[in-house]
C-alpha cells in the first residue's frame, strides 16, 4: 500500500464519504502523493451515485499545514514553465477537485489550516471549525506568493482589504474571528466538531443530490457571471433538475403534505 494511502484515510457510510488527513506528526502537510490521493478520492466521490456528501478533516493538532515544502528549496535547476506546470497539476488541481465535486463537501477543521491547507478549507462548500482551529495565510512568512487559488477564493469571501490584511501580514486568525468574517459557517467546541460535521453531512446525504449539485454550480459560477449569464445558467439548471426523480418526489410530497424521501436521483 502506498504511503499516501496510509496518510489519507477514507470510508463511506450512509451516503457520507469521510476523508481524513492522517499525518499528524507533520501537521498533515500534503506530500504530492497525498495531494493526488485527495484528488482521486474527490473525483470518485463526485462520480459515485452512492456518495451524497463528503466530510474532509484531519487528525492531531492541525487540519492541514499546507504543502510539504521539505526539499523544495534544494530542488534542481528550474526551467521556464516548471513552476506554473507544477501548480497547475498540483495545488490548483486539488482546489478544482473540491470546487468541481458534484457532492457537497464539508470541511471539519480540527486544528490549524495554513497555506494550501487554508485554501483547501475555503474551497469547501461548508466549513465547521473547532474553537481551537486557526487560519494562517503563511505564504508571506516564507517569502512566497499565495497559491492554490487563494487570491481567487479569499477576496470573494471577505473582500479585498481583509484578504490583503491576512495575506500581507500572515497573522493567525482564530475560529471565532473566522466565523465573524464569514470564512467558516460555525465555530463549535472541539469535542462537538465531529458530531456537528456528521450531522450536517447526514442532512445533505438525505437531500436532493442533483439539485444540490446544480445549486453548487450556480453559486460558484455566480462569482464570475454577469446577470444575463447567471439567469441563463439558472434557467438551464432548472430545466435539468425538473427531469430528476427527486424533483418529482419533492413536488408530490408538497401536494400530499408529507416529508419527501429523496434518493439522490
Amino acid at each position: 500500500m502506498a504511503t499516501s494511502d496510509l496518510c489519507v484515510r477514507h470510508s463511506r457510510e450512509d451516503g457520507v464519504c469521510r476523508i481524513t488527513l492522517d499525518r499528524p506528526e507533520a501537521l498533515n502537510a500534503l506530500t504530492p502523493g497525498m495531494r493526488d490521493r485527495l484528488v482521486a478520492l474527490l473525483d470518485a466521490a463526485s462520480a459515485d451515485p452512492e456518495t451524497r456528501a463528503v466530510v474532509l478533516t484531519g487528525t492531531g493538532r492541525a487540519f492541514c499545514a499546507g504543502a510539504d515544502l521539505r526539499g523544495a528549496a534544494a530542488g534542481g535547476e528550474r526551467r521556464t514553465g516548471d513552476v506554473a506546470r507544477t501548480l497547475r497539476l498540483g495545488a490548483q488541481r486539488l482546489i478544482a477537485a473540491v470546487l468541481d465535486c458534484e457532492k457537497p463537501v464539508i470541511a471539519a477543521l480540527n486544528g490549524t489550516a495554513a497555506g494550501l491547507g487554508a485554501h483547501l478549507a475555503l474551497a469547501c462548500d461548508l466549513v465547521l471549525a473547532a474553537e481551537s482551529a486557526r487560519f494562517i495565510e503563511v505564504f508571506v512568512r516564507r517569502g512566497l506568493v499565495p497559491d492554490g487559488g487563494g487570491a481567487y477564493l479569499l477576496p470573494r469571501l471577505v473582500g479585498p482589504h481583509r484578504a490583503k490584511e491576512l495575506m500581507f501580514l500572515g497573522d493567525a486568525l482564530g475560529a471565532a474571528d473566522a466565523e465573524r468574517l464569514g470564512l467558516v459557517n460555525r465555530a463549535v467546541p472541539d469535542a462537538e466538531l465531529e458530531d456537528a460535521a456528521l450531522g450536517w453531512a447526514a442532512r445533505l446525504a438525505a437531500g436532493p443530490t442533483r439539485a444540490l449539485a446544480l445549486t453548487k454550480q450556480l453559486v460558484n459560477a455566480s462569482w464570475d457571471s454577469d446577470r444575463a449569464g447567471a439567469f441563463a445558467a439558472e434557467a438551464a439548471a432548472q430545466e435539468i433538475n425538473l427531469t430528476t426523480e427527486d424533483a418529482a418526489e419533492g413536488l408530490a410530497a408538497f401536494v400530499e403534505r408529507r416529508n419527501p424521501e429523496f434518493r439522490g436521483r
